[in-house]
């Protein structure tokens, strides 16, 4: 394709140490266009170039192709050292070099670049401290909250505790009902397969009894609300960070600690133990189910039987973890929502985190407690 005014570059010395090139033409794609090899070739180290500028008064058109030749040229100068003046060129072509120069590229992971096993492991090992940091600051102001909210100066709204209390509280009883059902159940049938071989099945109601009371209920509740409500906490938090509403609480002098976590912890802490002692109740309703459906143990036997293996003790330390577990979904909730980021894929990603955080949490916990109620021999 030829052009009526085909692009033309002149390069001369306007003075000593500076290059002028003269454009003129229309510089289109498509059209044949000079290169900027020739600029090259002044730019040598002997060449002594400290500056180019440009003269478009004769420009009669232009595209992304001068675009183009001028980030060649810039190029050139950057490896000679030498100094573009665009002061020549159309406001346009200046803009768009100008937005061009501000917009970071996009870094590119080396693929060559694999750190060895020792930085892999150092850099863990800041990640934990840092994420330690976070969570004992978080637990600071969480404590500092509460510490305002005895003494009456905490800004907090009772109706959000009723609704927080509702939801964690009557609003899980479905799915803590049906897990705890099933719990019982395979405790049942596990028990039963072994207890079977020595003719003991009346003790499935002592295995499904202290298993509920002591263990499994306070377990799966916790699992259970730290999937259902603790991940909901997060996705409710973060939402809040990505709509700058927790931005706004801060500006109106209102601690997010106070309005906004106070009542979520408080609401768990208290609804726990009773959805523990349900737990218990309908995981036993399983066991008993099993026993008297499969076994041939009548019910006033398994209840007997019951009643004799779980104490109060049992109960209380069920109750005890259920209490423990719900500050800690509680906690890993609200703590991964406020360090939400502020996009649509940090909400998801902080919800997930609360989950798996407080997952974690309460199986170490649980195994503390278990053997520090073993060694004290409760």
């Amino acid at each position: 394709m030829k052009s009526e005014h085909p692009a033309s570059l002149t390069i001369t010395a306007s003075s000593p140490g500076v290059l002028c090139l003269r454009l003129s033409g229309e510089w289109r794609m498509g059209y044949p266009l000079p290169s900027a090899e020739a600029i090259r070739k002044h730019l040598d180290p002997g060449s002594h170039i400290q500056r180019i500028e440009f003269d478009a008064t004769e420009l009669a058109g232009w595209d992304s192709g001068l675009l183009s030749f001028l980030a060649k040229v810039e190029r050139c100068c950057t490896e000679s050292g030498a100094a573009m003046a665009a002061g020549g060129l159309p406001e346009g072509v200046r803009r768009l070099l100008a937005l061009a120069s501000a917009t970071p590229r996009k870094e590119t992971r080396n693929r060559t670049d694999h750190p060895d096993i020792l930085t892999r492991i150092g850099r863990s090992v800041l990640v934990s401290f840092r994420a330690s940091e976070e969570f004992f600051a978080f637990l600071g102001e969480v404590t500092l909250a509460f510490g305002r909210l005895a003494t009456g100066r905490a800004r907090w709204r009772f109706s959000d505790l009723a609704l927080f209390v509702q939801r964690s509280g009557p609003q899980a009883l479905p799915i803590v009902s049906l897990i705890s059902l099933l719990v019982g159940l395979i405790l049942a049938f596990v028990g039963a397969v072994q207890l079977k071989l020595f003719g003991a099945q009346i003790y499935i109601a002592d295995l499904v009894g202290l298993g509920m009371v002591r263990e499994m209920g306070a377990m799966m509740t916790g699992v259970i609300m730290a999937g259902r409500t603790g991940a909901a906490y997060a996705a409710q938090l973060g939402t809040m960070q990505v709509n700058e509403e927790i931005d706004a609480l801060k500006t109106l002098s209102i601690s997010p600690m106070d309005f906004l976590v106070i009542p979520r912890v408080i609401a768990i802490t208290l609804m726990m133990p009773f959805l523990c002692v349900y737990s218990d109740f309908i995981g036993m309703l399983g066991g008993m189910a099993v026993g008297i459906g499969m076994f041939d143990i009548t019910y006033a036997q398994y209840v007997s039987q019951t009643r004799a293996a779980v104490t109060l003790t049992d109960l209380w330390i069920g109750i005890f973890k259920s209490s423990v577990f719900g500050v800690l979904v509680a906690l890993s909730g609200c703590l991964r929502g406020i360090q939400c980021g502020r996009s649509a894929d940090a909400v998801g990603t902080a919800a997930t985190s609360a989950v798996v955080t407080a997952i974690v949490w309460i199986v170490v916990a649980d195994a503390l407690i278990t053997v520090i109620t073993s060694v004290i021999g409760i």
